[in-house]
This record gives C-alpha cells, sequence and structure tokens, in this order.
C-alpha cells in the first residue's frame, strides 16, 4: 500500500485533473438518468398483478384507469361534456364515466342506486380515467386546467405527477442545508478555514460521479433519486474527516507533507477500509430484496460509498496536498475544546450505562418488530398537500373507492354472466363495466360496435372493469382482492389476470414483508464476516454489531410506542441504511481503542480513545442526524420524510451507543477485545528509514 500511496502523492496533480473532468463529465451524464415515480414498477415480474398488466398492455389498448377526477355541481350533459374535454387532454388515453355502465337517456329514479352512486352523487360526476405513464405530469395539470380549482383528483397517476413536480425542489432545499450544516461543523471541528471547503470539494466530486454513473441502471427511482446524493454525503463524510485528522497528527513531529500524507494513509486505510466495506455491504444487502426498489436504492448507494471511498483515498490526498501550504496560512486556534473531561465522564458511567444497555436490548426489539405499517403510495402525501386535500373531497362525496380490471380468457359469455353475477354479490363490488354487464349475454357480439367492443374484448379475453367501495389498501381491501381471485378462479382456474392500485399493493404487502428476515440477516452476517477478518477477533463482530443492532432496534420501537404506523418500505430499507451509515463510529471507536491500549491502562485508554475521535464521530453524525431530520420536516412526501426521520433519529441513537456505551463495554471485555496482542508503542510513533516523498 506504501507504494500505491506514494505514487499517488508524487503524481497529485494528474490525478486531481483526472478525477475533476471525469466529475465535469458525469455532471452532464447526470441530466441523462431517467427518474421512476411508480414505486410499483418495483414489484417482481413474476408477481400476479406485475403479470396482469403485462398481459392488459398487449391486449388491450388504454391501461388501467390511475386517476379519479370529480367535477362538482354539473349536471348529467354537462358531466359528458367534461368527459369529453378530459378524453381530448394531452396524455389522457380513456376515460370511464356513468354512460359506460348504464343507459343515461332514462331517468336517474331508473338507474341501478349503486351504479349511479358511483359514478353521479349529489350533482358532482367522478371519472375514472387512465392516463399516459410517459405524461404523467403533463395530463395531470391539463386536467387541473379543465376542472379547475372546484374540481379534485386522486389516483396513483396524480400521486407520481405531483412527486415528480414536488420533490425535487425539495432535495436541492435539503441539499442546500445539509451543506450549510456540513460547513458550519467542519469550520467549528477543523483548525484552518480552508479545510472544510476542501472537505467539501472532495464530497461534492464523488457525488457527480455517483450521480452520473447512475446512467448504467437507465433509470433511478425517485426514492433513490431523492434520497442518494445526501445519503452519500452524509454517510462518507467522516472518511475524508478520519483522513484529515490523521494528516494533521502525522505532520506534527515535523515530517515533510508528501511523507506525512503517505504515514497518515497507511495509518486510516484500515479503518476507512472497514468502514466502508460495512457500509458497503449493508447498502448491497439491499439488492436481495424481491421488490426491486431495495436493490435500485441499494445499488446505487454502495456504488456511492465505493466511489467516495476511492475518492477519499486518491483524490483528497492530492487535494490536501496541494492546498495545505494554503490551508496554514488560514489557520485558526481550535473552536472545539478537549473531549478529555467528557471520556473521563464516561469512564465514571461505563458500569450503569452497560446495565442499562443489556436492559433495553430485549424490550427494543420486540417493540421494533410490532409496529403497524402501510404497503402501498396512497398515504404518501400529507395532510397539507393538494393531493390529501383532493383525495378527502372525493372521498367525502363518493367514499373510499379503486378500479380494478379483471381479464378472463374467452368470449364464453354465459359462463361471464355467472361469472360477473358473483362478482357483483362481493359486498364491496358496487358496478362493473363489461361486455356481458352492458349488453347482455344474449345479444350477439356483431350487434356491438367495433370500438365499444375492443375496450372490453380481445381476440383471447374479456375484460371486466370493477369499481369497489375500498381503499387503496387495507385490511377490507387485501379482503376483497383475495375474494375477487377467488370467485375468478373458480370458473377460470389460474387463467385469470386482476390488476388495479388496490391489487399491486396487496402483491407489494406479500413481496415486502418476505424479504425483511433474507435482507437483516445476510447485512448483519456479512458486516459480521467483514469485521471478523479485517479485527481478526471473534469477539468484536459479535460486540459492534450488537451496539448497533441495538441503536436500530430503539430507532423502530419509537414508532411503536408512538403509535405511528410506518411505510413497510423505509422500515425495510432503514435497517440496512443505518447499519452501514453507523456501524464505522464503531469501528473507528473500537481501532483506536485497541491501539491506546497498547501503550496505556484499560481506564486511560478508555479516556484517550474518547477524546481522540469523539470529535471525528460528532462530525460525521452531526451531519447524518441533521441532514435526516431535514429530509423529514422538509420533505412533502411522507416516505421519504419518514425515510429521512427514521435515518436522523438513528444516527442519534447510533451516536449515543457508540459514544456512551461501546467504550465501556471495550473497556469491561478488556481481555476478549485485545486477545493476544502485544503491548506496544502506537504505531504512528514508529520511526522508519524511508526515503522522504516531496
Amino acid at each position: 500500500m506504501r507504494k500505491l500511496y506514494t505514487g499517488v502523492v508524487r503524481c497529485r496533480w494528474l490525478v486531481l485533473a483526472l478525477f475533476l473532468l471525469a466529475s465535469a463529465a458525469c455532471l452532464v451524464l447526470r441530466g441523462l438518468v431517467q427518474v421512476n415515480y411508480d414505486i410499483n414498477d418495483y414489484l417482481p415480474a413474476d408477481t400476479p398483478s406485475t403479470l396482469a398488466i403485462g398481459v392488459m398492455g398487449e391486449e388491450f389498448p388504454g391501461g388501467i384507469p390511475n386517476a379519479r377526477v370529480m367535477v362538482p355541481h354539473v349536471t348529467i350533459p354537462q358531466a359528458l361534456e367534461y368527459k369529453q374535454k378530459l378524453a381530448q387532454a394531452p396524455g389522457v388515453l380513456a376515460v370511464s364515466w356513468l354512460d359506460d355502465a348504464a343507459d343515461v337517456t332514462v331517468p336517474l329514479s331508473a338507474m341501478d342506486a349503486d351504479t349511479l352512486q358511483t359514478y353521479y352523487r349529489d350533482g358532482a360526476a367522478l371519472f375514472s380515467v387512465t392516463l399516459s405513464e410517459a405524461d404523467y405530469v403533463q395530463a395531470v395539470q391539463a386536467m387541473r386546467d379543465i376542472i379547475g380549482p372546484e374540481g379534485a383528483m386522486t389516483g396513483s397517476a396524480v400521486s407520481m405527477a405531483n412527486s415528480a413536480t414536488g420533490t425535487m425542489d425539495e432535495v436541492q432545499l435539503i441539499g442546500a442545508f445539509g451543506v450549510a450544516f456540513a460547513l458550519v461543523v467542519l469550520a467549528v471541528t477543523t483548525t484552518s478555514w480552508l479545510e472544510p471547503l476542501l472537505v467539501l470539494a472532495g464530497l461534492g466530486v464523488a457525488v457527480a460521479l455517483n450521480g452520473g454513473t447512475n446512467l448504467i441502471f437507465g433509470s433511478i427511482s425517485f426514492v433513490t433519486n431523492a434520497s442518494g446524493s445526501i445519503l452519500q454525503m452524509a454517510v462518507s463524510l467522516d472518511y475524508s474527516v478520519f483522513l484529515l485528522h490523521r494528516f494533521e497528527e502525522c505532520r506534527a513531529p515535523g515530517k515533510p507533507d508528501g511523507e506525512a500524507m503517505v504515514d497518515a494513509l497507511c495509518l486510516s486505510t484500515s479503518s476507512i477500509l472497514s468502514s466502508g466495506l460495512t457500509t458497503v455491504i449493508g447498502f448491497a444487502a439491499l439488492v436481495l430484496m424481491r421488490f426491486r426498489l431495495g436493490a435500485d436504492l441499494g445499488l446505487a448507494l454502495a456504488k456511492g460509498i465505493a466511489i467516495s471511498l476511492i475518492t477519499a483515498f486518491f483524490f483528497m490526498p492530492c487535494l490536501l496536498l496541494c492546498a495545505c501550504r494554503l490551508a496554514d496560512k488560514l489557520r485558526h486556534r481550535p473552536l472545539v475544546p478537549s473531549f478529555a473531561g467528557f471520556g473521563r465522564l464516561v469512564r465514571r458511567i461505563t458500569a450503569p450505562l452497560a446495565v442499562l444497555f443489556l436492559l433495553v436490548i430485549a424490550p427494543a426489539y420486540l417493540a421494533s418488530n410490532a409496529n403497524q405499517f402501510y404497503y402501498g403510495s396512497g398515504q404518501m402525501f400529507g395532510p397539507e398537500s393538494q393531493y390529501t386535500i383532493d383525495t378527502a373531497a372525493i372521498e367525502d362525496a363518493f367514499g373510499k373507492s379503486d378500479t380494478y380490471v379483471l381479464l378472463v380468457p374467452g368470449r364464453d359469455t354465459a359462463v361471464q354472466t355467472a361469472l360477473s353475477r358473483d362478482l357483483h354479490a362481493l359486498p364491496h363490488v358496487t358496478s362493473i363495466i363489461s361486455y356481458v354487464d352492458m349488453a347482455g349475454a344474449e345479444i350477439p357480439l356483431a350487434y356491438l360496435d367495433e370500438a365499444t367492443l375492443s375496450l372490453l374484448m380481445s381476440d383471447d379475453y374479456s375484460r371486466m372493469v370493477l369499481s369497489v367501495d375500498v381503499p387503496y389498501e387495507g385490511a377490507d381491501t387485501f379482503a376483497l382482492v383475495e375474494d375477487i381471485r377467488a370467485v375468478a378462479d373458480r370458473y377460470y382456474p389460474g387463467q385469470t389476470y386482476l390488476a388495479g392500485q388496490g391489487v399491486s399493493t396487496y402483491d407489494l404487502m406479500n413481496t415486502v414483508t418476505s424479504d425483511l428476515v433474507k435482507v437483516n440477516l445476510v447485512a448483519v452476517g456479512a458486516v459480521f464476516l467483514v469485521l471478523l477478518l479485517t479485527m481478526r477477533s471473534a469477539w468484536l463482530p459479535v460486540l459492534l454489531v450488537l451496539v448497533i443492532e441495538t441503536a436500530i432496534w430503539l430507532n423502530l420501537a419509537v414508532p411503536y410506542f408512538r403509535n405511528t404506523p410506518l411505510f413497510y418500505i423505509t422500515y425495510l430499507i432503514i435497517s440496512s441504511i443505518q447499519l452501514g451509515a453507523t456501524v464505522d463510529y464503531a469501528i473507528l471507536m473500537t481501532d483506536r481503542y485497541r491501539e491506546n491500549r497498547q501503550a496505556l491502562p484499560k481506564g486511560q485508554a478508555l479516556v484517550k480513545t474518547v477524546s481522540d475521535v469523539a470529535v471525528s464521530i460528532l462530525t460525521s453524525g452531526s451531519v447524518l442526524a441533521v441532514v435526516g431530520l431535514l429530509m423529514g420536516f422538509i420533505s412533502s412526501n411522507r416516505l421519504l420524510a419518514e425515510m429521512g426521520l427514521l435515518l436522523g433519529r438513528g444516527a442519534i441513537f447510533s451516536l449515543a451507543a457508540v459514544l456512551l456505551v461501546l467504550p465501556g463495554l471495550l473497556s469491561m471485555t478488556d481481555r476478549l477485545v485485545m486477545g493476544r496482542r502485544q503491548k506496544a508503542q502506537p504505531a504512528h510513533k514508529h520511526e522508519m528509514q524511508r526515503r522522504p516523498v516531496q
């Protein structure tokens, strides 16, 4: 490693130029990366609702209804005019209304009451609309212009359009606040006014490289797009900080800058690489999720951390060396007091904190596994958002409702009539649009116009559009999906396809809940293995993983005690993210303790270790916590807000566990921690005869 680092230091200007050129190119490439706002697209390809959507796209034009549009205070003729205007709006593929399910020329009193109230109630018309996936934003804006401020829209397409228009502005605001806070923290914890800018420059290069190389995925989810860069910055900040602090230590004896940097790299490689690898593994474990949003986020973050490691080992040393003379001219007195007093405090409260830690492990674990969950995107927006207000207006007028589409094979109208009758008998099915419901089994197909027939029948399948009075998710919704599939299977065993937002949410629930144990076990097991190989101790991986996992359980126990439901997706993802993002604090603490323990008694080693690493850990941890909390408070998308809140709170729990509990546990299990290591002088005090690096 020394030869490699020596070569990097000697070619510092070339290395800088290569990194800067690559980051400039990636800034351009980042604009070409597509963003996907539909979480249902990340369901496995063999999920029933995914297969259904594929078959429907091949067999029928128009797709599945994905929006509901309400226009109040209209007559039947006026509603028909609105239907025509909506159908002509850009990005609108199809519009269904009362006239598709009943004869609107007859008096309203003569119509079936359930069918009538599904589409028209108290002077308000409710349209079922299908929007093109490629034109959600344009179509939603066009429909808003048609229905005016008194109208209301809801549905998955509207949700995705709102996410697309609002998320990026919020992400930029969160990023700006995060960078500003990181700048303030670095200014306080470093001893030169230039060093914070150098650290942020290194982070900026790493983030740019990761953003541009996301083009290899073709598209990324809105979750990855919104949180990826912020998480990469917050998680990898400590790599540069650790290196910077080591560099200052190695310069202190008066060594040439180049040689001091090589020494700093050699001394910090183990800690930084161990930290980075465990973080990469924690994120990469998300790839094992059958729900492909995990792979989308995990691959992007794992790649980002790997790039941050490369940047820390190659770009940052060159940048620091090229700017160190200017940094020296901008030196200021330390603004952070010594943490020796804090170290002595931690030493005094070792025993009670260890007892408290042991007492909370079991309750935290049990509570973290007893939460209530949301599975889909129906709860994604806060109560003050336009989407939530519109949804509430529609539900107040028409109740909770959704639209499902059922495909059955063939054109046997007698069997389809019996199927329709049984579906109508289900308590939450309010109306059905199908050939046998519109024309009747006794009317020959030749008597129906081709345009209408093409929407209801293909060469191989018949389509039944079901209006249901259940929300997009919940116990009633999931029970209804099971009932519809069971009824359809009685007539066409294993040959039917059912799709709709509630159906996708049902399949999403079954998919993500099966991922939890697998992802967590792989993440913890892989981190354990890396620690076992790098620390060469059987006890330390157990201790470090237990400390961080307990912090994770405490974080996830808070919603349980507050009786606050979580998005299951964030619940599943946050465990790997918090483990990967904060286990490096524990690694740094442990490495420094073992290093100090070689020269000092364990009590003094504890105090010195806390004093040595508190600034580095607090610098990185506080930025991670603040960035997460900013995402939680600023984002109007509740899924992203919840992820940020859990990340920020989790960072605080991990900081407390590492700074207050871990030092005492290391000291109390000193024999297991040190193993057969012999006491010696700290590595940085060894002087070796080497040719100076210029």
